[in-house]
């Protein structure tokens, strides 16, 4: 096995971010002219003078599975071989597998703030994982993931499994059994995997303003590989479950009542919501005072901010249970007693809004 020195998880890292289309492969073959360090009082560059100067080839989405067009093993390997440091693929695959988002999460990270770029989001096995480009997340980003790498990927699977069990026959061989269990394994937790992602396509709303922990907090279930992130990601989708992140987009996405309420009481959060002249008048003496709001102004803010479609697939994603070893999906204080009276609406308010359990040191990235 080729053991994998420091300089060599810095080249290795470089060759993560070329496979992305974030850095630029020309700079190190010599097909692209290195740029001459600027002067002291220059202007900031848009981009890193080591990045591609646009996004054309940006890959948002890169998968662990052999053979595949996207495979991120394949990519970085080809990209090793340009630059004259071949790996054996075995020896990559289970590097990038094992040791890369953990080593990638250290680079970029600095006293509490994280914020990794490259996401891995896998099976609870990490047989299969897609890997996700942070700067070039969408609205679509889990139906394009859907409908271009994991039904496919499903399907392919499927087949074999139908193809070891016609070879087994009805007396299968102790290998047979054990290719047949493996395999029907692998199955069973992609389609779990499908699941989970289908639940959070329709809620996915990505604002890179909110900083990564509470853009990747969403995604806490998928990532049972990487235990110290989970933890942290959970708790940051606790919190802002609990009304602890209220100035961020992703809060007044899947709170809107709660968060346009809080508007009209701390300016603040108006400001961060694009509110503060619905909700805040400066006096003649230069401080800031509440506006009266008739109640049918303020129904019609939340109105117009809440979806339909947003509410029932995070109705669906808080009530469907998760891997055994995490009991539920927001920390959920003692049911209070029955009340028939109370709305749909709210009740689902409370089943979110709990506390959550866990410490969370980070603040926007």
């Amino acid at each position: 096995m080729t053991p994998i020195t420091p300089d060599l998880a810095d080249l290795l890292s470089w060759c993560v971010g070329v496979a992305f289309g974030r850095f630029d492969l020309r700079l190190a073959t010599g097909e692209r002219e290195i740029p001459p360090e600027p002067e002291p009082f220059d202007p900031l560059p848009a981009r890193n003078p080591g990045m591609r100067p646009d996004d054309t080839f940006v890959k948002p989405i890169l998968v662990d599975d052999p053979g595949h067009p996207d495979d991120l093993t394949a990519a970085v390997s080809a990209i090793l071989e340009q630059v004259g440091f071949p790996m054996t693929s075995a020896d990559l695959r289970d590097w990038l597998s094992r040791e890369f988002f953990p080593a990638h999460l250290a680079r970029y990270s600095k006293s509490r703030r994280k914020a990794p770029i490259y996401w891995p989001l896998a099976t609870p096995s990490a047989r299969y994982t897609l890997w996700l480009y942070y700067p070039a997340l969408t609205r679509d980003t889990f139906y394009r993931a859907l409908h271009d790498h994991l039904t496919p990927k499903i399907q392919y699977e499927e087949r074999q499994l139908a193809d070891l069990t016609q070879r087994a026959g009805a007396s299968p061989t102790p290998s047979q059994r054990r290719d047949l269990a493996a395999q029907d394994a692998f199955v069973t937790e992609l389609r779990a995997f499908r699941d989970e992602v289908s639940r959070i396509a329709p809620l996915w709303n990505p604002n890179l303003n909110d900083g990564v922990i509470l853009n990747f907090a969403p995604l806490w279930c998928l990532v049972p590989h990487q235990k110290p992130w989970q933890k942290e990601c959970r708790a940051g989708w606790n919190k802002l479950a609990a009304g602890d992140y209220d100035w961020a987009h992703w809060a007044m996405h899947l709170y809107p009542a709660r968060v346009v309420a809080k508007c009209a009481d701390d300016r603040s959060l108006a400001i961060a919501h694009d509110l503060e002249k619905v909700f805040w008048t400066e006096t003649p003496d230069g401080k800031w005072q509440p506006r009266d709001l008739e109640p049918a102004a303020l129904t019609a803010l939340i109105e117009e901010r809440t979806s339909p479609a947003v509410e029932k697939a995070l109705e669906i994603l808080l009530d469907t249970p998760v891997a055994p070893a995490t009991s539920a999906r927001v920390k959920k204080a003692a049911k209070p007693p029955a009340d028939r009276a109370e709305s749909r609406p709210a009740r689902r308010r409370r089943k979110a809004g709990q506390q959550g359990d866990l410490t969370f040191n980070d603040q926007k990235t």
